[in-house]
């Protein structure tokens, strides 16, 4: 297997890297608990009380935020309490089923080879990661960057990964151990800006809304959109994960929830510039510019009703197989990557 010696060096980062998208955020508001408390006053839920991850101040955790506050999660039978949640605490409440569903990008693949008991049971949205570099850097592409430095959010997370493939598929390793490239971690979207600006880093993979900020304030030149590279083009960059025993014990419970997310990835679909709204005014993201935080939200290919048809678990399954055969290749999967990705997706009836 190609590259298998990325397994070794960077096996033990992977197990422990975060789930969510982006993290800015993880304070509770008073009015955010004023909400829920609106929402949920005199409502009989048939699954009671439930924690779900959706404290990471990512624009692309919308679905989280509009199912809540629109009370689609209530509809569907949950009073649902949102939280802050690292790996370990995503990673227990999965395997015991005290949290139920979490979303995550396809770096969640190796921790589940290394023995999280979840399944994927649904695509969330596409790309949201961009490639930066200094405005007169003379970095244009992929083919520039052998013996460059690049900064990523942690070694093994999905920025991580996003650029292995990249820089894989153009012929160049990202094994440290080849010395093609260098990646450097930095536990801060703004600090990883900040070396770039300073020189200690030529590239930076930065998470949305930063990359594009600086994009439009003229302060970085964008050489990779997630969103837009032939490779991951409409492609999901993240899934939904539920818990393997909520699945085994009562499946319509992870239907209902799913119900929840599609009828919040419709609304989104339908209403982009509300949606904006809801999650600045609620603060679950930080963005002061509302055009570019809608055309972001346009970007991230939240699906129609139409889209939500019977080829969409296809469409879920397919992509899934597609990024297993990928992080197989550059070594970053041992297992057989068919059985693989048959075994770690489980299609859910969610029709009622």
């Amino acid at each position: 297997m190609k590259n298998t010696r990325i397994i070794s060096a960077i096996a033990a980062m992977v197990f422990a890297a975060a789930l969510g998208s982006c993290s800015v955020s993880e304070a509770d508001s008073a009015s955010e608990k004023d909400t829920a408390s609106a929402k949920t006053e005199n409502t009989d839920f048939k699954y009671g009380k439930i924690d779900i991850p959706g404290k990471d101040g990512a624009l692309c955790g919308a679905p989280i935020y509009v199912a809540y506050e629109n009370g689609y999660f209530a509809e569907e039978g949950f009073d649902v309490n949102l939280i802050s949640a690292d790996f370990e605490t995503r990673k227990i409440g999965l395997n015991n089923g005290t949290i139920p569903i979490v979303n995550g990008d396809f770096q969640f693949f190796p921790s589940i080879e290394n023995g999280i008991d979840v399944k994927v049971v649904d695509g969330l949205h596409e790309g949201c990661i961009k490639f930066a570099v200094r405005p007169d850097s003379d970095i244009n592409g992929v083919e520039d960057l052998k013996g460059k430095k690049i900064g990523v959010d942690e070694i093994g997370g999905t920025p991580h990964q996003v650029a292995s493939l990249w820089l894989e598929n153009a012929g160049i390793s990202a094994d440290p151990s080849d010395g093609e490239v260098t990646f450097l971690p930095y536990s801060d979207g703004n600090l990883e800006f900040e070396a770039l600006a300073n020189g200690e880093i030529d590239v930076a993979a930065l998470w949305d809304p930063l990359g594009s900020i600086h994009e439009k304030a003229g302060d970085v030149k964008i050489i990779f959109d997630l969103g837009k590279d032939p490779y991951f083009e409409s492609h999901f960059c993240c899934f939904l994960y539920a818990s393997t025993k909520v699945l085994n014990e009562d499946p319509e419970e992870v239907a209902a929830l799913l119900r929840a997310y599609r009828k919040a990835q419709e609304w989104i679909y339908e209403n982009p510039e509300q949606a904006v709204d809801l999650i600045v005014d609620k603060n679950y993201a930080s963005i002061e510019d509302r055009e570019l935080a809608v055309d972001l939200i346009k970007g991230y290919g939240f699906p129609s009703a139409a889209e939500h048809d019977e080829n969409w678990d296809s469409h879920v399954e397919e992509d899934v197989k597609y990024f297993v055969d990928g992080l197989s290749q550059i070594g970053y999967l041992e297992s057989d990557p068919d059985q693989f990705a048959k075994d770690i997706y489980q299609k859910v009836e969610v029709s009622k």
